[in-house]
């Protein structure tokens, strides 16, 4: 047998993501605050393809439908280990509350979030054993919440999954229009929670 090793990235990334669990959650965005981090988003509002996650979460605070991270501003450039992290956390929660609110069918009022600042050592591994245990619904099914305003329209770029369901946000229209549907999201989405249920 194999001896547990507590300083295993493993062993690092859930202590991480269990930190996260843990904190208080909050209504989106958030105050501002200062750092980088992780962060979960939670639905509870009355989208029917998203009613399975509701009820969950109208209990109790456990399934995010997204978790994402926020790396230090310009950390991808590398550099300064002791890089200043800036406001990256807060911000990207903020740049979240707009897409729900240009969102044609989504209420921010009806999304709260968890949120750590963290080292950003950390970040990475800590997103993604989040991303292992829950597979939020718009990490794994409904792509494309995350996504940034592309600057012009490109002909070979289209639409996300996430823009089809919930159109409105105003960079989205410039992108092209593709063969996948509205209700073939819904279809993915209702496979994903049936397998769940499996």
């Amino acid at each position: 047998m194999t001896p547990y090793n507590p300083l295993d990235k493993q062993h690092l990334a859930e202590s991480a993501a269990s930190a996260l669990l843990r904190q208080e959650p909050e209504r989106l965005p958030p105050e501002p605050f200062e750092g980088a981090g992780i962060y979960a988003i939670y639905y509870l509002g009355d989208f029917d393809a998203y009613q399975p996650l509701a009820e969950i979460n109208r209990e109790t605070l456990e399934a995010p439908i997204y978790v994402g991270k926020a790396d230090p501003k310009g950390g991808r450039r590398g550099g300064d280990w002791d890089a200043p992290a800036g406001s990256a956390l807060s911000d990207r929660l903020r740049k979240h509350s707009t897409s729900v609110t240009q969102a044609e069918n989504l209420k921010v009022d009806d999304f709260r979030c968890r949120y750590l600042v963290l080292d950003d050592v950390w970040v990475r591994m800590a997103e993604r054993m989040l991303i292992s245990w829950y597979r939020p619904l718009w990490n794994v099914v409904v792509d494309g919440f995350g996504n940034n305003d592309p600057g012009g329209r490109r002909a070979t770029q289209y639409r996300s999954p996430w823009d089809i369901l919930h159109p409105g946000r105003p960079w989205s229209v410039k992108l092209a229009e593709g063969e996948t549907t509205a209700d073939d999201v819904r279809a993915k989405i209702a496979a994903h929670f049936a397998a769940k249920r499996d």
